[in-house]
């Protein structure tokens, strides 16, 4: 089931060090990597249109992968009952195609960022069982059926468990109850049938978490639907996740049968602020502990590349069961994770930095040397 896709190879790394043209060792990152797994990133619409010419540079030198960041969320893909808003999406699916890159679409069922209109009626209460039903089917068949064979693969549905295994008391979930993921996958397949469907959810390192998510996907199986994958989204930081829990996850995940993708990739070197696990929750302090204004000194750096490289063994070291690696973001000065989960943070989580040069973990990694210790 596992695929990946071959990068041509590119003599200067976006660091600034030229690779000689006798020298063997790949230049890219997907060259690097082209036997392990698909490595891409999350892209937003600035980007797509040519907002941000430099990290354009980037992916298209170093990626073989690109996820839609918000353009095929619900209240921007269809946010009205009669209306679909497609020129954004049109043109990120656009862009992939062009580079030669595997198509991500991201995502068609998720509480957050859902049209307000979706799961109500005139009077603002929940819609009846046969209602949302059809909604979801109209909407899933409208989106994957536009770009039938060109998407390589859906986050099908999105965060769908909390960090305490249960299932998340979604508008989706109030009205259809555990039947809403197997629908979802339901019309996805009939949708494009030859597209690859995954889960994606936070906190896979978590015991109970990763215990329900292997039922739900036994039970896809045993219905006979298809399920490709799960993505873990990992927005991580210097001490979390456990990377015992999460390389357990990784092979459980297997063992039920499916692909494991890391989803999300991000890394904050920032000290870990106690918070609700949703991504969109934000809090107010007024100790808001942005340490790191003018950059990282030398021993945080440090401990983040020591870090970013022990994650990158631990991919490496299961790339029998890895399909891809996705970046939530390209520089660190695009990410999300500045200013969350307190406004005015400044944060250092991604591949490249803000000045589009590649972190030391991943140099590195290219040239085949062992982070120093």
């Amino acid at each position: 089931m596992k695929t990946t896709l071959l990068g041509l190879t590119f003599l200067t790394l976006v660091t600034g060090a030229c690779v000689s043209a006798d020298d063997h060792s790949p230049a890219t990152v997907k060259e690097h990597f082209k036997h392990d797994f698909l490595i891409g990133a999350a892209i937003p619409v600035p980007h797509v249109n040519g907002l941000d010419p430099q990290a354009d540079s980037v992916v298209s030198l170093h990626f073989n992968s690109v996820v839609a960041e918000n353009c095929m969320k619900c209240e921007r893909i269809h946010p009205a009952a009669d209306r679909y808003f497609w020129d954004d999406a049109d043109a990120f699916v656009k862009y992939g195609e062009d580079r030669g890159m595997a198509v991500i679409g991201h995502c068609l069922v998720w509480h957050s960022q859902l049209a307000p209109w979706f799961p109500y009626d005139e009077d603002g209460n929940y819609v009846s069982v046969d209602v949302l039903k059809e909604r979801l089917k109209e909407h899933i068949h409208t989106i994957v059926g536009r770009y039938k064979g060109r998407i390589h693969g859906w986050d099908v549905v999105n965060e769908a468990i909390e960090d305490n295994g249960s299932y998340r008391h979604s508008p989706f979930y109030d009205i259809l109850g555990e039947e809403f993921i197997p629908l979802a996958f339901q019309y996805a397949h009939e949708a494009d049938p030859d597209a690859e469907l995954y889960l994606n959810d936070y906190s896979m390192a978590l015991p109970v978490k990763r215990d329900a998510y292997v039922r739900i996907i036994e039970e896809l199986k045993k219905r006979g639907l298809r399920i490709d994958g799960m993505g873990m989204q990992s927005h991580i930081g210097l001490d979390y996740p456990d990377l015992k829990e999460y390389e357990k996850t990784m092979v459980a995940l297997a063992d039920a049968g499916v692909d494991v993708m890391v989803t999300e990739l991000d890394m904050t070197a920032l000290p870990t602020v106690q918070h609700g696990a949703n991504v969109s929750d934000n809090i107010q302090s007024k100790d808001n502990k942005n340490l790191y204004m003018d950059g990282l000194s030398e021993e945080v750096l440090k401990k983040w590349n020591d870090r970013m490289a022990d994650v990158f063994r631990l991919y490496k070291k299961h790339s029998d069961i890895i399909s891809r690696v996705t970046f939530w973001g390209t520089h660190d000065g695009m990410s999300w994770r500045n200013d969350w989960p307190i406004k005015g943070r400044t944060d250092y989580p991604l591949l490249f930095d803000r000045d589009y040069k590649m972190k030391d973990f991943m140099v590195a990694e290219l040239a085949g040397e062992e982070t120093e210790k």
